[in-house]
């Protein structure tokens, strides 16, 4: 049992340096970041930062690897419900529109947005990696429910992943521009705004 506790101790400091490691660094930027900071922030003593994390570099990758996979999950969880739709095709994207915009506006999301594109020039494989784990991993689950969507006459059939981008890039687009690069709060009715023009647009083209 002490065992055990022992190790979830462990595990929840970690992710609480990795949470407060975001944080600092998408308000400081990743060369003004220190890791007393980031230590006082997820309150815990800088010795036990380098202890879970060797040094800021690795800090800084590990924070941003577990914010991409967050933030991808929760991307994909989006998609539930075009599994299966069994009524109004608007109604089930307009759903994913929402829950997409929702995972790709908040905090930790709009962080990793603002630090994956200003620190591209000094880690692009850490950019890579986060586009592989959000944005790519979201359109090829996407192409994945339109080409079955169109195997059941739903969509008219056409290339998946170039319906998934398109259907993405309305959301993005809007939500980029609004947001400011990731750094403005959307409100909701915005949001909802670009979710309803989004739908509307995509089926127009798509729906048979």
């Amino acid at each position: 049992m002490t065992t055990v506790k022992a190790s979830r101790g462990r595990i929840d400091k970690r992710q609480a340096i990795l949470t407060a490691a975001l944080t600092v660094f998408a308000r400081r930027g990743y060369a003004q970041a220190c890791v007393q900071e980031i230590a006082d922030a997820a309150s815990v003593a800088k010795p036990t930062v380098y202890n879970h994390l060797t040094d800021k570099e690795t800090l800084f990758r590990a924070a941003m690897s577990a914010a991409a996979d967050a933030v991808g999950e929760q991307a994909l969880g989006a998609l539930e419900p075009l599994r299966e739709p069994s009524g109004d095709l608007a109604t089930a994207f307009g759903e994913t529109s929402a829950l997409l915009l929702q995972a790709c506006s908040d905090e930790r999301a709009l962080a990793l947005h603002r630090l994956t594109y200003a620190q591209a020039g000094d880690f692009p494989d850490l950019a890579e990696t986060v586009l592989d784990r959000t944005t790519i991993r979201l359109r090829d689950a996407l192409a994945d429910r339109l080409a079955r969507l169109a195997l059941a006459g739903r969509l008219r059939h056409s290339d998946p992943a170039v319906a998934a981008e398109q259907f993405l890039a309305l959301l993005s687009g809007p939500l980029e521009a609004r947001s400011r690069q990731g750094n403005r709060a959307v409100g909701a009715a915005e949001l909802q705004a670009v979710a309803d023009a989004a739908v509307d647009t995509f089926l127009r083209a798509y729906r048979p």
